[in-house]
């Protein structure tokens, strides 16, 4: 472990975690020069901590220049609009398969990253060039081809929210600061080079797979050959839970057995040229061919960061063997870091990148320990056991961050890895890739599609049979400050001299493991004082609130009509579980309108939940089939559904004062339900927070005319997400806020927020908050002094 080579590019890589999360990462940093400190000089404790500083200011460059492209984009497209020009495809076509296409339609399923060099958008021509993701595109385009297209273009929506992993590191990586849909495209000239020949291998293979795979395998060996992850939604769900996901993933291992296994049959065909093989060292050559082969087969298989990470170590590993050494799997790993984290100063920040570097660290440093304790007893149960120990050791390694990306994990996903991963990497793997390469030979190609077919949908089987039977373990995304003390006591582990040594070190890293989620679970509360949270859900309202005595509200749960992205899932759920919020004891459904309740779907089944406030429009005139299976999940669970009849008035509730102001008595069946909104007033010693949903001017003329007082507040969310049919002067004179709430996106089409609306704030000298510059937003008062915080815009 105190190699300084693979000690250098740790620290290099770790550089995008303290320009991510400053003091858990330099603390981490302390600590472990602090116990490297008798293992190294003090000259290269010095150049470690200085590699550390570069890493960590090339990141932070790196995320401001993102954002800052971000923001030009977004002045530079406005909203959603047409644009029209040429464009050179940038990356190899991804097939994402839908909905069949009309009958005589023809639509593109693949999705290409362009740069669009010149051209015009609604708002004027494009001032320099543009990097784009665009679906829609036919799938025989390649990287280098020079297109004319119209596309419906609007910036990327980030989902800022300070809880939930930064976003920003994925426009750095690829430049890409906004996407869309194309209408037409036409291809003025094709590519050439390498990857574009490349593209052109992958568009065959695909076609090859599709047209002799089993239907239900089809989608599994284009993940596995391909890198294409478009599984159906109950096969992705099964091999995430049962732990088997990397499976599928182009990871290192597939590339070992592919590439070592193409440089093995080279190093047999050389040897059989005894002119050559008699001179020179047959197996150098082989080495030396597969450092491109490497490269090649990672591009060909989608150019994943665990595919690119697992070429590079190869390509160190098998350089050493071509220049007549014995290669070092440490060094050889150290090398591989080294070389991503110079090329790319937010590697750290690409998941898969990190999970297969913490799999490989973990197999490169128990699985020897891990064997020595398990792998005891006769021949037959030592064979048993010894899988059993390496797939512990990679599970040890990456575990921690399987716990940032997924929240649950499943306790059999040892016993699933020992049953599948030989039928997935010994047998589906070569036949796949073999397949691949027979479309000269029908017959043995079908063959082989055939046993491709089998072991995929047993390795399926294997998933799908481990995630129904249970044994899910549900746990809350690690802290910084959790990840920092797991990279502490892990390096601690390794340097302790003794068993004794590395028990007190795990036992102490466990006990600040146990502190720092209590540290969490209370820094996720408010206590003492109220907490609005704005989630940043794109064009849709969703406001987390924490009430004094510890209790939460969830206002709304966003949501979009027709498009793939769940808010519940995306956004309230995560945020929810970094929170440490199992429980959300008032629901409230502001308006039966889906960019409201789409997010509380899927949100309401996974947490438990007190009771639901709806107004009873959405049942009483039809808001839909979404609508009413989510209320009628709620009634299965026996969770009370309370209409204004039961709420209109004030409440204490949590140690703040609530008053529902309207729809009172009850909604008025010939208005809008905008107009019929709940508008909440919640009170916490001398401050309070005015929440209106989609309230408009005919709702906020009621409201003035019933009773002016009861409306002023410090804080106001406004009305419609800002729109100009909201906020009315005679309004927001009787609000008089300090702080004004916009809940919007910058991928709406409707204006939000009004230009009007903004200037009249301005002319009041309101302060504005929107969550589509700069995310979310938290408002908190103590009852006396308020605090606005924009956690994720800094």
């Amino acid at each position: 472990m105190t190699d300084k080579l693979l000690l250098t590019a740790l620290a290099l890589a770790a550089g995008s975690a303290l320009a991510r999360a400053p003091l858990p990462a330099a603390l981490a940093a302390v600590v472990s020069l602090f116990l490297l400190r008798r293992h190294l000089e003090r000259w290269a404790l010095v150049v470690l901590a200085l590699v550390l500083a570069l890493g960590a200011l090339r990141a932070r460059a790196a995320i401001d220049e993102a954002a800052a492209l971000h923001a030009r984009v977004t002045e530079a497209l406005g909203p959603p609009g047409r644009c029209e020009g040429e464009a050179i495809v940038l990356r190899s076509p991804v097939v994402q398969r839908g909905e069949p296409a009309p009958p005589g339609e023809e639509r593109g399923e693949a999705r290409i990253e362009v740069e669009l060099f010149q051209g015009a958008c609604e708002r004027g021509p494009l001032e320099g060039p543009l990097r784009a993701r665009l679906h829609g595109a036919p799938e025989d385009l390649a990287r280098g081809d020079r297109v004319r297209l119209v596309a419906d273009l609007a910036p990327v929506h980030l989902f800022l929210n300070e809880s939930l992993p930064d976003p920003r590191p994925s426009i750095a990586r690829s430049g890409v600061a906004a996407s869309g849909g194309l209408v037409d495209l036409e291809r003025v000239s094709r590519g050439q080079g390498i990857p574009a020949w490349i593209d052109r291998a992958r568009a065959h293979v695909r076609r090859r797979i599709e047209a002799t795979f089993h239907p239900e395998a089809e989608p599994l060996a284009r993940a596995l050959v391909l890198g294409e992850t478009d599984l159906h939604e109950a096969d992705n769900e099964a091999f995430r839970r049962s732990g088997l996901s990397h499976l599928l993933a182009v990871s290192g291992t597939h590339l070992v057995l592919a590439v070592a296994g193409l440089a093995a049959a080279a190093r047999a065909l050389l040897l059989r040229v005894t002119p050559l093989s008699a001179r020179l060292d047959v197996g150098r050559i082989s080495a030396a061919l597969a450092i491109p082969t490497s490269w090649l087969y990672a591009d060909f298989a989608g150019g994943s960061g665990s595919a690119l990470r697992a070429a590079g170590m190869l390509s160190v590993v098998m350089l050493v063997r071509a220049l007549g050494r014995r290669p070092s799997g440490v060094r050889a790993f150290g090398g591989s870091l080294l070389l991503a984290a110079i090329l790319d100063p937010l590697v750290g920040s690409d998941p898969s990148f990190v999970l297969s570097a913490a799999a490989t660290a973990g197999l490169l440093g128990l699985d020897r320990p891990i064997a020595h304790h398990l792998v005891r007893g006769p021949a037959l149960v030592r064979a048993v056991l010894r899988p059993i120990a390496t797939t512990l050791a990679a599970m040890v390694g990456c575990t921690p961050f399987l716990a940032m990306m997924t929240p649950s994990l499943s306790l059999l996903g040892i016993l699933a890895n020992l049953v599948a991963a030989p039928i997935g990497e010994l047998a589906a793997l070569p036949v796949c890739l073999l397949h691949a390469t027979l479309a000269w030979a029908p017959p043995v190609e079908r063959g082989a599609a055939l046993l491709g077919s089998g072991a995929l949908l047993a390795v399926r089987a294997v998933a799908r049979v481990t995630s129904d039977l249970g044994g899910i373990v549900t746990f809350p995304p690690p802290t910084p400050s959790q990840l920092a003390a797991v990279a502490v006591t892990a390096l601690a582990a390794i340097l302790a001299k003794d068993a004794l040594r590395r028990g007190a070190a795990l036992a102490l890293g466990f006990a600040a493991l146990l502190v720092l989620e209590q540290g969490a679970a209370h820094a996720g509360s408010a206590r003492g004082r109220l907490r609005v949270r704005t989630l940043d859900v794109g064009q849709g309202d969703s406001i987390l609130i924490d009430l004094p005595d510890g209790k939460t509200m969830l206002i709304d749960g966003g949501g979009f009509m027709g498009s793939p992205v769940d808010t519940g899932t995306r956004v309230v759920l995560p945020v929810l579980r970094a929170l440490r919020k199992e429980r959300v004891d008032i629901v409230v459904l502001s308006h039966p309108h889906p960019d409201h309740f789409g997010g509380l779907v899927s949100t309401l089944p996974a947490i438990e939940v007190g009771e639901l406030w709806d107004t009873g429009q959405g049942e009483d005139h039809g808001a839909g089939p979404t609508y009413a299976s989510m209320l009628a999940n709620l009634r299965h669970r026996k969770i009370p559904i309370r209409r204004p009849d039961t709420l209109c008035g004030k409440h204490v509730i949590g140690g703040a004062t609530i008053e529902v102001l309207a729809p009172c008595p009850g909604f008025v069946p010939d208005e809008s339900a905008n107009d019929n909104s709940f508008v909440l007033r919640i009170t916490y010693g001398q401050r309070s927070a005015l929440l209106v949903g989609d309230a408009e001017a005919a709702a906020e003329r009621s409201l003035v005319e019933k009773n002016p007082a009861a409306l002023r507040a410090d804080l106001l969310k406004l009305g419609h997400h800002g729109s100009r049919t909201s906020t009315t002067p005679t309004f927001l004179d009787a609000v008089r806020p300090s702080v004004a709430l916009v809940c919007s996106g910058v991928r709406n089409r409707y204006g939000h927020p009004d230009p009007g609306v903004l200037a009249s704030l301005r002319a009041r000298a309101i302060t504005i908050a929107r969550t589509d510059r700069g995310g979310d937003v938290v408002w908190e008062t103590d009852g006396e002094a308020v605090h606005l915080a924009r956690p994720s815009a800094r």
